[in-house]
């Protein structure tokens, strides 16, 4: 078996993490039950392009208990958790191709060793599976590739423009699109992930801050919500007016970058687009200000810009580099410009990510069992499936719900009956 991990050594380690994460993800361990026992994925070989962290592997338990066969490589150089992948080689026999921290050259070529079990189903993160699939297609068509899942907003965004161009040459499932995805995963996950990686990082006090929340999708929901509940002055950078208006009606200051540039102590960007802090910003931010992003891509902030204000720069403290500008302020980028939540941190909670990875595995199945009826294109997961979640995850944390009555089904499926 090929792979290419840090350590192995790290192995032990990496399997206790993964046992505390599979112990809050009740639900995936209801559909790992039923996944051994009907083995609905056998046959199945399934290229994973996920940030490789405990969540991520007990979805790849849940996978083989399927009866597929899986291959591993990260969708970040920053997001790899060393001992879980040690843990996946050694213990879950997945070949792994995932370092922390490892160079843009590597970060592809891991991407290629992925591809190279020929998967029948591609899973990503981000859609840089799916993008070197059809850069190269004769070499990555040899065989059909059945379909796909793509669990984050930068990914679906990547795949519909594929799509919208008539070049997406197989189904993808947006899992993101998920209810039980994005409501959750992306507000409750990024919210609590994001303050949490800034906080490992540098040891800043919230509370008091100017905390500058670019985009207000979901991510920038939850997030907001989060740095507020800590004491910071939220303001938020929008271009859509509907979600600034929403952020007003939300209780937060809105503003261009532009004016929130020179006020902010603290910015973080979740847009998923490109230069959102840019050269003339860093040029107006405020001795000490720290800057960081929490979307999939280092992208969003631009880094050369940054690069050419400098005097000097140093690293600080893990996963903080000190960029002192020839006008001698200070200026602080978390992680690279990549996630921080999982640069710096663990990333999303497990307990959440129950239902972002029961949606890939359902998705997965779904697409085996229906993709002669899919065209080439990009489907949310199907509602039943989106409800069942919803509701096995009410279930095992013990909350229950009403149900209609027959009389009031009647009357909402009525136009008749009226007052």
């Amino acid at each position: 078996m090929k792979y290419d991990v840090k350590d192995l050594r790290l192995a032990k380690k990496g399997a206790l993490r993964i046992e505390w994460a599979r112990n809050n993800m009740p639900v995936l361990g209801l559909v790992a039950a039923r996944f051994k026992k009907e083995r609905p994925l056998t046959g199945l070989t399934i290229a994973a392009c996920l940030h490789v962290t405990t969540e991520t592997a007990v979805l790849m338990e849940v996978l083989k208990a399927g009866g597929a066969n899986v291959a591993v490589c990260a969708s970040n150089p920053l997001s790899t958790q060393d001992d879980v992948a040690a843990s996946l080689v050694s213990h879950l026999k997945v070949p792994v191709f995932a370092i922390k921290g490892e160079d843009t050259k590597t970060y592809y070529r891991h991407l290629v060793s992925a591809l190279a079990v020929g998967p029948d189903i591609t899973m990503d993160d981000g859609a840089d599976l799916v993008s070197t699939i059809h850069q190269d297609p004769a070499k990555y068509f040899r065989k059909p590739i059945l379909g796909g899942t793509e669990e984050t907003t930068t990914g679906v965004i990547r795949l519909r423009a594929l799509a919208n161009q008539g070049k997406l040459k197989y189904p993808i499932i947006a899992v993101n699109d998920a209810l039980t995805k994005h409501m959750f995963d992306n507000r409750y996950g990024t919210g609590q992930s994001t303050i949490d990686g800034i906080v490992r990082a540098t040891n800043k006090l919230i509370a008091g801050s100017n905390f500058v929340v670019c985009g207000y999708g979901w991510c920038g929901r939850g997030l907001a919500m989060r740095a507020q509940g800590m004491g910071a002055n939220v303001i938020v950078v929008e271009v859509n007016p509907l979600r600034g208006l929403e952020a007003v009606m939300d209780g937060y200051r809105v503003m261009t970058i532009r004016e929130a540039s020179r006020i902010g102590d603290i910015f973080a960007t979740v847009t998923g687009d490109l230069n959102v802090i840019r050269k003339e910003h860093f040029s107006a931010m405020k001795n000490g200000a720290i800057v960081c992003n929490s979307g999939h891509f280092n992208a969003e902030i631009e880094i050369p810009g940054l690069e050419k204000l400098k005097k000097s720069k140093k690293t600080i403290r893990d996963f903080v580099e000190e960029y002192t500008l020839r006008s001698g302020r200070k200026i602080y980028l978390l992680g690279e410009g990549r996630l921080i939540n999982l640069a710096a941190a663990e990333g999303h909670p497990a307990s959440v990510m129950d239902m972002s990875f029961c949606n890939q595995a359902l998705g997965v199945e779904y697409m085996k069992k229906h993709y002669k009826e899919l065209d080439r294109s990009v489907y949310k997961v199907p509602d039943p499936i989106d409800n069942e979640i919803a509701r096995l995850k009410l279930k095992s944390m013990g909350v229950t719900i009403d149900k209609l009555t027959a009389e009031q089904a009647r009357y909402l499926s009525s136009w008749e009956m009226g007052t």
